[in-house]
């Protein structure tokens, strides 16, 4: 009689109605692919692989899930990868966190449906590692993150370059006219010269290391840079580590807890990290009904200081970050902060790991908690008439000097609106101005992009403006800076109070205060929330599917139907 173990290629059989016939058809095809039956009786071991010609954060992915492969070969099991989305910011329209959940509900899918006893995530580019612990938190299989890791900064006249700050800050230069078009052109084949994800603490690195905090990477995994034999190596450790995991399985369930989740606040206020992380976070907690409370994240920040010395608010690269002692390194000037109790996907607790100090920390670039670059973390949540749900401003990235003003509001109505009349000479603008952008966030067709690094109007970067407050219900990228309030929730396209801002209104903003407040009387936004219309649905496809399904920023921007159900 055939072997009913639910494990390897009899798990998740298919629904002929005979059990049996089910997983003989199975190795039946197996064996045409050149498996020999020995091996089709191993346990197996899913390998989610997003290579992409489209994506160069991925470029080392091939050669990852060969390492994979090898890791789990020797460790006496069946590796079998599948292809999933992969998504790369600067290639998708129109923007990739539009996809993010089309991703996580992918990976789910491949997860649930195929036969693996556990699986390896490969994933890089920002959004995909947080579709893929959003899958795994809700699949609930027991799996091994594994990112491609940052790419080298490169060495060019005199000074160190990779994208993407360095890409800003030479085009915030350009738009200024203090660079040339001939230059710009040059600078362009400088900022990315080896594969990996951006060489700053932006998105995917900062998801990296709250990937590792919350205990889903081989521990001192998440800087390795992607062309360093190191990563190699991890990756096959990685895939024995999953193998490890067949026979005393640690899952998601197990690492993606209050205390996990609050780890990874802390860690991403200390990093200085992405304010993108911080949406990614709440919508991986949510999978596992875990709160992401915004004023909580506030008592979090004004005990934790900024420890890490990287662009965009410092002066390093991944590269030193790494070399540096990493995330190890990092947790350890944490350890009073940190709930010790969390565990990583090995099975050991953070007290274990952090038992003896790391043997080597670079100050430069991971600084004590008695010298820090910041006694306060890198992100603060503001409330008020204008963000009744909250607002997010990295502080770490800011310019103090606009922390405490009122100011007239110059409303761009959309990211059409917005490039038509940010650089026209006739704008009427001024440096005290606040800069507002609304119908960009997650419902909204824009999808939510990180077009919240508005640029300063022409007229006034070629003045020598260079920071001024933006406002928006849209993101930043990780790698960005300035005085950027984001996230601003509910958006403009649910009928927040920032669908109803207009040039002329004032804000008054209060980093002190945690406050972001129109300063309307309520006569005039009633009439104007009587006129106010809910723009119309897209007609069909997924874009339909996020406008009616879609939460806001502090629900994680995940949708509703992908949310656990109540218990």
């Amino acid at each position: 009689m055939p072997n009913h173990s639910e494990r390897g290629l009899s798990r998740q059989t298919a629904g002929y109605g005979d059990r049996d016939f089910s997983l003989y058809l199975r190795r039946s095809f197996a064996r045409s692919m050149g498996y020999s039956k020995a091996i089709l009786d191993r346990p197996v071991i899913g390998i989610v692989d997003t290579a992409s010609g489209y994506n160069n954060c991925h470029r080392t992915v091939p050669d990852l899930v060969e390492a994979v492969k090898r890791g789990v070969l020797a460790a006496g099991g069946l590796p079998l990868s599948f292809p999933t989305i992969s998504l790369s910011e600067p290639s998708l329209y129109p923007t990739s966190m539009h996809y993010r959940n089309l991703a996580a509900l992918d990976t789910e899918a491949m997860l649930s449906a195929q036969p693996m006893d556990a699986a390896v995530l490969i994933g890089g580019c920002d959004k995909t590692v947080p579709a893929q612990l959003m899958a795994a938190a809700s699949a609930d299989l027991p799996v091994i993150g594994l990112v491609t890791g940052p790419m080298l900064a490169t060495s060019f006249e005199g000074e160190r370059l990779a994208a993407c700050t360095d890409c800003r800050r030479y085009w915030a230069a350009y738009r200024a006219g203090r660079v040339s078009k001939e230059r710009i052109a040059e600078i362009e084949g400088r900022l990315a010269t080896t594969a990996g994800t951006c060489g700053v603490m932006g998105t995917a690195s900062t998801m990296a290391c709250l990937t590792e905090t919350l205990g889903f990477l081989p521990p001192g995994t998440a800087s390795i840079p992607a062309v360093h034999a190191e990563r190699l190596a991890a990756a096959e450790a990685a895939g024995a580590l999953a193998m490890q995991l067949v026979d005393a399985p640690v899952r998601p369930s197990d690492l993606i807890t209050p205390h996990s989740v609050e780890n990874a606040l802390i860690v991403l206020l200390a990093l200085g990290g992405s304010t993108n992380a911080l949406i990614h976070l709440t919508a991986i907690a949510g999978r596992r009904s875990i709160p992401v409370d915004l004023h909580h994240l506030n008592e979090l920040s004004h005990q934790t200081p900024v420890l890490v010395d990287l662009k965009p608010t410092g002066d390093g690269y991944m590269e030193d970050f790494h070399a540096a002692g990493g995330l190890p390194a990092l947790l350890y000037e944490l350890r009073d902060l940190l709930h010790l109790d969390a565990i990583d996907v090995t099975g050991t607790s953070l007290a274990d790991r952090l038992a003896e100090p790391p043997p080597f920390v670079d100050r430069r670039f991971i600084r004590s908690p008695a010298n820090p670059i910041s006694p306060l973390g890198g992100l603060v949540a503001l409330f008020g008439t204008l963000a009744p749900r909250g607002a997010i401003l990295k502080r770490s990235a800011a310019t103090p000097a606009l922390f405490e003003r009122e100011a007239r509001a110059v409303v761009f109505d959309g990211l059409e609106d917005l490039a038509r009349r940010i650089d026209d000479p006739s704008l009427e603008v001024t440096p005290d101005d606040f800069l507002v952008l609304k119908n960009a966030g997650p419902r909204s067709v824009a999808g939510m992009p990180e077009a919240g690094y508005l640029p300063i109007p022409q007229k006034l970067a070629r003045a020598g403006v260079k920071d001024m407050v933006r406002i928006s219900d849209c993101r930043m990228s990780g790698t960005a800076f300035g005085t950027i309030v984001l996230h601003t929730t509910p958006e403009a396209a649910a009928g927040g109070p920032l669908a109803l801002v207009e040039t002329g209104d004032r804000i008054r903003l209060s980093v002190a205060e945690r406050r972001l407040d129109l300063l309307l009387d309520e006569t005039t936004l009633g009439r104007r929330r009587a006129l106010w219309r809910a723009p119309p649905l897209p007609p069909r496809g997924w874009d339909r599917l996020v406008a009616e399904q879609v939460l806001q920023a502090d629900a994680g921007c995940d949708l509703g139907f992908l949310k656990p159900a109540p218990a």
